[in-house]
């Protein structure tokens, strides 16, 4: 029996199944997703496919909310962790912006299991899962590099004579200025005089807003766009479309999830939000769940610059071997990168 009080989990969930670990039953996940909802096709659509896959292969099942507001994740993790028609097993909570509220429910709900994304909670009943987003970032900012110093023209796209490439974050923080500070790192390795333009949108659903910010760099000579800004991000890949250059997504493999720019989305740089999700519950599932922080980058698979699906055969083997010789490099820690622009 779960402690901390009973609120009604309303209209969250039905009745799931029982405790995991006993006779093969369900494993029961409550999923409590970032702001922008599953329709971002990056981060939230990640963490939604972890959980699918999870279903998929074990015997679990899952109820799930997407949050409108910040202040709505205390009570929501709240519900789910003090249910008892389903007993949840898992309360995932995806996205750093629930570590406060975290850091009181897991306090106040000492046997319930939660796991975090993108920050931690030092509690013994908090699996953190952080990434080494500056690692994934140095990728496509080499790619993005290499592109601008090179007559490219594949696709929907070409580059001009500039050497400059932009950045689009959604949200001014410590987490996304990693993203930056990897773009840029990765981006001067190709050349160090390469102009690199960044700009905070101010939100993950700021379309319009997207838009607009990544038409003033491709009109300012920016070849190539890369963006971590959630939903905000297809108005980047708008204006790439718009203006014949290419862009960069994030978290998922955006050629496809956003399918209709593949022509125009070299890259994305992947976040294997999914398999933190999916290791969560197998471990759950399997009695084996442990606390602590798992920290995931490019050696273990975490992050990882995924060619888009249009530009499998078209980014030339100059290019590829490039980036596979400074991950190797990355990995073998022969490349610091740093995680704040303002040390690049």
């Amino acid at each position: 029996m779960k402690t901390g009080g009973a609120l009604g989990i309303g209209g969250l969930a039905g009745c799931l199944g029982s405790l995991p670990g006993s006779g093969g039953e369900k494993t029961n996940v409550g999923m409590v997703y970032a702001l922008g909802g599953k329709g971002d096709d990056s981060f939230n659509e990640m963490a939604f496919n972890g959980i699918k896959e999870a279903k998929e292969d074990m015997n679990v099942a899952y109820d799930e909310v997407e949050p409108e507001g910040a202040s709505e994740f205390k009570t929501l993790q709240r519900k789910y962790a003090s249910s008892t028609n389903p007993d949840y097993d898992l309360v995932s909570c995806i996205g750093f912006v629930q570590t406060d509220a975290l850091k009181k429910n897991a306090e106040n709900f000492p046997d319930q299991n939660f796991m975090l994304v993108d920050s931690a909670v030092e509690k013994d009943n908090v699996a953190n899962y952080v990434f080494k987003e500056e690692e994934g970032s140095f990728q496509v900012g080499h790619l993005a590099g290499l592109m601008t110093t090179s007559d490219f023209s594949k696709g929907g796209g070409s580059t001009n004579d500039d050497k400059v490439v932009g950045f689009v974050g959604g949200k001014k923080n410590p987490l996304i200025q990693k993203f930056e500070a990897g773009f840029k790192a990765g981006a001067k390795h190709a050349d160090g005089d390469i102009e690199v333009k960044s700009v905070y949108v101010g939100s993950w659903s700021d379309v319009q807003g997207g838009k607009e910010t990544a038409l003033t760099m491709y009109n300012q000579g920016a070849d190539v766009v890369y963006h971590a800004a959630g939903g905000t991000g297809n108005g980047v890949f708008k204006a790439a479309k718009e203006e014949g250059r290419y862009a960069i997504g994030v978290d998922s493999d955006q050629s496809v999830s956003a399918d209709s720019y593949a022509d125009w989305i070299v890259a994305s740089m992947v976040k294997h939000v999914d398999t933190a999700v999916y290791n969560a519950v197998e471990s759950v599932s399997n009695g084996n769940f442990e606390a602590g922080t798992n920290a995931l980058g490019l050696e273990k698979g975490g992050v990882e610059a995924v060619i888009g699906q249009n530009y499998t055969d078209a980014i030339p083997d100059s290019m590829t071997s490039k980036l596979e010789t400074s991950k190797q490099k990355i990995v073998d820690g022969d490349i610091s990168i740093p995680t704040d622009p303002k040390n690049v």
